[in-house]
């Protein structure tokens, strides 16, 4: 970001006074022009949105990102091999490995024996999707989502494939997707803010791998489009309960204060972080009426808790997560990101994988038919998936019972559902070892371009420059969006 450029837009008084030669001649061309009232809900641009953004018309307003952190396996939940039972513990055949990259788990190995799903598969729906019994209410919903199978990526460690999928790269440092799109779209509320993330707990290996705030950060842009985490316990947001013996009209006149001086600072200096630090704490402000009021899911009709089940009541669930991303996305926050972690199942997924997807399965399908009955789905896109897939050999001592599996950025599945998405499909296939692609792959820099384009921005137009680059989430390789996904 450019300081200097940033302080010419910002709204200051020497600015104002500049540019109030052009006033009347402003003025005089808007009265000619169709009126504009109410732009931001029609075209899908909030407060603070860039010039020009969104490209074109959006499906959806706002985005749900169910993140399964640790990869799930899509073999064992998406991804059918009936073939594989004749294969139980052969050698995985060298023609269909042709010497890929093994992560150092089992680089070492002697053998990559063949290890067949234990878990039943069953086709669904209109679709015929075929399902893991291990996701029985992803199974009732087949026909509103959009099961793809082909997705694919470079990265084969955790840290850096989620921060790939994440920021568009696999250093550290770069805006995350949320945050592109707070800054591209603005906002569409006054009161929370346009990014939020919630890390629930997991029943799985809770040995997880760690995940870092990167994840949700801004980067190279203004601090104010960074995510917003909600914690599980105590202040949902820290510092966001007034300390005792201060009321919120102290509270409002020291803020009012602290703004002056930091107003001074800004037209002495012209440093975007100032305005931001600004903007920050007004909502910091606004968020303490706002956040309790959104926490109260006691509120809720008792329908709709049933649906998402008892967890949703308890704190930090992701059942609680899921509801909570309703309740946000319905308040106009523009984006939501759950990361569930302990999905990395290196051993014993006879006991890790069915808790895991207990954990999420019942919610995740609520989530959608929430949406559905409050007609937001059309409007709201979801997606779930994790950052690359797992092997269809065993890692370590294999029976029919039990087995393990190691990363694998080959292949993998995720589902979507929602605003700009064609629902009730399967895209994508993979051969009989969910090895490789053979039909449609979709690169995960495809999977954003996507997610973008159904937000109305146009990936390749949305860039800032950094470091004499012009830096966007999906890279500068000729991806695009997956049109066969969309509406």
């Amino acid at each position: 970001m450019n300081p200097h450029d940033e302080f010419v837009r910002a709204i200051t008084r020497r600015h104002f006074f500049g540019g109030a030669s052009l006033g009347l001649g402003t003025a005089a061309l808007a009265s000619m022009l169709p009126d504009r009232a109410g732009a931001a809900e029609v075209t899908g641009a909030g407060f603070g949105a860039l010039p020009g953004l969104p490209h074109f018309a959006p499906k959806a307003k706002r985005a749900i990102y169910l993140f399964m952190a640790g990869a799930p396996c899509q073999v064992d939940l998406l991804d059918h091999k009936p073939k594989m039972g004749e294969f139980f513990d052969k050698d995985l055949p060298e023609s269909v490995r042709l010497g890929q990259r093994l992560t150092t788990m089992t680089s070492g190995q002697k053998r990559f024996p063949i290890a067949p799903s234990k878990f039943k598969f069953a086709q669904h729906g209109e679709s015929g999707a075929w399902v893991s019994e291990l996701l029985p209410h992803t199974a009732k919903m087949v026909d509103d989502i959009s099961i793809v199978r082909s997705v694919h990526t470079e990265a084969i460690n955790h840290d850096p494939a989620i921060t790939y999928i994440c920021t568009g790269t696999q250093l550290p440092g770069r805006p995350s997707l949320g945050a592109w799109l707070s800054y591209g779209l603005g906002s569409l509320n006054r009161d929370l803010p346009e990014f939020m993330v919630m890390t629930p707990q997991w029943s799985g290996r809770q040995q997880a791998q760690a995940i870092y705030n990167r994840l949700w950060g801004a980067g190279f842009l203004p601090a104010k489009h960074q995510g917003v985490a909600l914690r599980r316990s105590g202040d949902p947001v820290l510092f966001l309960s007034n300390p005792a013996g201060v009321s919120p009209d102290i509270r409002r006149r020291v803020l009012d204060s602290l703004q002056r001086l930091n107003q001074e600072t800004f037209a002495k200096v012209g440093d975007p972080a100032t305005q931001s630090r600004i903007d920050q704490y007004e909502m910091a402000f606004r968020m303490q009426t706002s956040v309790p009021d959104l926490m109260k899911i006691t509120d809720e009709p008792k329908h709709f808790v049933e649906m998402y089940g008892e967890e949703s009541l308890q704190s930090g669930t992701f059942a609680n997560s899921a509801l909570l991303a309703r309740r946000m996305v319905e308040r106009d926050v523009r984006f939501v990101q759950i990361f569930h972690r302990g999905w990395d199942q290196h051993g014993n997924i006879a006991k890790d994988l069915p808790a895991q997807a207990k954990d999420v399965d019942r919610a995740s399908w609520a989530l959608i038919q929430d949406l559905k009955q409050r007609d937001m789905l059309d409007d709201t896109l979801v997606v779930w998936g994790g950052e690359f897939g797992r092997t269809i050999y065993c890692q370590g001592n294999l029976t029919k019972e039990n087995y393990g599996r190691d990363h694998h950025p080959r292949c993998f599945s995720i589902w979507m559902a929602g605003g700009g998405i064609k629902p009730g499909q399967v895209y994508g296939e993979t051969d009989d070892f969910s090895y490789n692609i053979t039909k449609d792959p979709v690169h995960i820099h495809d999977l954003n371009a996507t997610i973008l384009h159904c937000l109305g921005i146009d990936h390749k137009r949305l860039s800032v420059k950094f470091q004499g680059l012009d830096v966007r989430l999906t890279g500068v390789e000729d991806h695009k969006p997956v049109d066969a996904l969309l509406v």
